[in-house]
């Protein structure tokens, strides 16, 4: 998953302005309590931070892949 794939996720999944809050706000818990912004800056895989955060938030498996069902969500490591 590249990073631009991870924001159009993130987007299409929590809406545009609730998506940006959620990265730069919600300390994840999977990744020693970092933003999505901060691990990704850190050098986290965006697909890593893709599964944190959905986990965090609940998002079931069926919809990370944001009403897409072509888009091919990269399992976890």
């Amino acid at each position: 998953m590249r990073h631009s794939q991870f924001w159009v996720l993130l987007d299409d999944v929590f809406g545009v302005d609730y998506s940006r809050s959620l990265a730069r706000d919600l300390a994840l818990d999977d990744l020693q309590s970092r933003t999505s912004v901060e691990a990704l800056e850190a050098g986290v895989p965006p697909r890593d931070v893709w599964h944190a955060l959905c986990d965090q938030m609940d998002v079931p498996l069926d919809r990370r892949d944001g009403g897409a069902r072509e888009r091919m969500i990269p399992p976890r490591r």
